[in-house]
């Protein structure tokens, strides 16, 4: 009984240490911490994007906009790198370093 306490604490544990790190390491445009020219110069557009008075844009133009936005996260998280699991993965993970230890 005490073991499985025990056992469930640390695979909560393991589980908050793994998946906290992950969600820390979000991209955002207010602390941008990059030297890559190309990653500046896309947060500089972002910057330009959000400074723009959308209520006077049309309804192509918002969605050109939304777009562009899009796209340039996408470029953001290609150039950020890094190797990302899933939940699952994790926790298949966890699981076998448990059976194994």
């Amino acid at each position: 009984m005490i073991t499985g306490k025990i056992l469930r604490i640390v695979t909560l544990v393991l589980f908050i240490a793994i998946s906290l790190p992950a969600s820390a390491n979000s991209i955002t445009a207010g602390s941008p911490k990059t030297e890559d020219p190309k990653a500046q110069q896309l947060i500089q557009r972002l910057y330009e994007i959000k400074a723009i008075n959308k209520s006077e844009l049309t309804s192509e133009e918002k969605k050109n906009l939304r777009m562009e936005v899009k796209e340039i996260k996408k470029e953001m998280k290609a150039i950020s790198g890094g190797i990302y699991l899933s939940v699952g993965a994790i926790i298949i993970v966890i699981l076998l370093l448990i059976l194994l230890l």
